[in-house]
């Protein structure tokens, strides 16, 4: 009886599937790359030379949201890169969504073999796809992907009625004439990257994939080779095969070109699953010297070192920022000087607002600390546009008595914002 075989159905868990959770991210990335500027929930302003969030304009002197944001967004970065490491590169980098997509419809249209490399060595194009009509597809279909994705970077800098005119060739004075030919530069050089480049630069070229690994540890996430069962995978390369960066997976380091993809991992389970048995690929934290059991508590151990001092970082980015959000001033008001007389006493004085605000505004001006009588505004209401600027002039009567004067000048706005500009008025015209 003991020499009778014995299989154990369904023991092994259901092993984890990556490939299209990766996809689903993957496009989440690049629909979230659309509706974020198009919503207005961050863009770039050139002509104000801002930041827009959520329609308003973020200038670099509003110093506690711009340090609070960025001081966040770098620590959170750090703690993302120092326990998953490179995942950000295998799950949302555009160049390898591209490079994927590219690969993936090169074997469709030219076969299996048909791989581009940067080696030298020419595509084995299927001898029953190599038509005229595959060639003209792909090549279509590569163009039609680097307009698209050229296109991305102009929601950033224009509203989307700007950008639409740009697309149906509609005048717009605010759009530059060159913007065409820049435009035809970045699809030129997207065309090339999609079709020659791919994996490539991601593998030798990518800076940004050097900033990553500057914290990566041993204990940061990565696959894992299950080497006692190394009898299991004798000539077997399929993981190998089907690493797009072409790596061996079974052979990890922490100074290595694999982007936590997780397709190695899948591409073993699904061989193994014929045996009813796990794949000998996983992800895992911690000591790349430890097998077996633990991992999860190995994780939580892991990242909460990294988190003791990520996370004050983190904390002290979040307060700034929250302090900027609620003392932000979605107004500016400055006053000047507008004219000297030939005396050389200042008796006009130029009150310039300027509109934070992607929408119409209107405000009113008050003048306090002169008597009344002994002034005058240009207007005691001013509407603005949308992001833009508006100013009043305020006269001061040449016969006001002599002396030092404390002037305010107070703007409200209907939304209930006011906000107050001090002067010292001196005058030595009086009688």
């Amino acid at each position: 009886m003991a020499d009778i075989p014995v299989r154990v159905i369904g023991a092994s868990p259901r092993p984890t599937a990556f490939h299209w959770k990766r996809r689903a991210v993957q496009a989440l990335t690049v629909a979230l790359a659309v509706a974020v500027p198009v919503s207005g929930l961050l863009r770039i302003d050139p002509e104000a030379g801002a930041f827009v969030v959520v329609d308003r304009q973020i200038w670099f002197s509003d110093f506690f949201l711009m340090s609070g944001l960025w001081i966040t967004l770098a620590s959170s970065l750090v703690l993302l890169y120092s326990s998953a490491g490179t995942v950000f590169c295998g799950w949302v980098c555009p160049q390898n969504t591209m490079s994927e997509w590219a690969n993936n419809l090169t074997r469709k249209l030219l076969g299996k073999r048909a791989e581009l490399s940067m080696s030298g060595e020419a595509p084995q194009v299927a001898a029953a796809k190599n038509k005229i009509l595959n060639w003209a597809l792909l090549a279509g279909a590569l163009l039609a992907a680097a307009m698209f994705f050229a296109l991305i970077p102009l929601f950033y800098f224009y509203p989307p009625v700007m950008v639409w005119h740009f697309m149906t060739f509609q005048h717009d004075e605010s759009l530059a004439p060159s913007l065409y030919w820049i435009y035809s530069v970045c699809v030129l050089i997207l065309f090339v990257d999609i079709a020659v480049i791919r994996h490539f630069w991601c593998r030798f070229a990518c800076i940004y994939k050097v900033w990553q690994h500057s914290f990566k540890t041993k204990q940061t996430l990565h696959v894992t080779y299950d080497a006692s069962r190394a009898a299991e995978c004798a000539k077997c390369n399929y993981c190998v095969t089907t690493c797009f960066i072409s790596l061996d997976p079974r052979r990890t380091d922490v100074y290595d070109s694999c982007i936590n993809c997780g397709e190695c991992i899948d591409a073993c389970n699904r061989l193994h699953a014929k045996q009813q048995t796990g794949g000998l690929l996983r992800f895992e934290m911690g000591e790349r010297t430890r097998q077996g059991a633990g991992g999860l508590r190995n994780a939580a151990v892991s990242l909460l070192a990294r988190a003791k001092w990520a996370s004050a970082f983190t904390a002290l980015g979040i307060a700034l920022l929250a302090w900027g959000l609620w003392t932000y001033e979605p107004y500016h008001v400055a006053v000047d000087h507008a004219d000297v007389q030939k005396s050389g006493t200042i008796q006009d004085y130029r009150i310039a607002i300027t509109s934070k605000l992607y929408r119409a505004s209107e405000l009113s001006v008050q003048v306090q600390g002169l008597p009344p009588g002994s002034y005058r505004l240009s207007s005691e209401d001013i509407k603005l546009g949308a992001a833009s600027r508006g100013s009043l002039t305020l006269s001061v009567d040449q016969n006001l008595k002599r002396g030092v004067y404390a002037v305010v000048i107070t703007v409200s706005a209907l939304d209930g914002w006011t906000g107050r500009f001090r002067i010292q008025h001196f005058s030595e015209q009086g009688q």
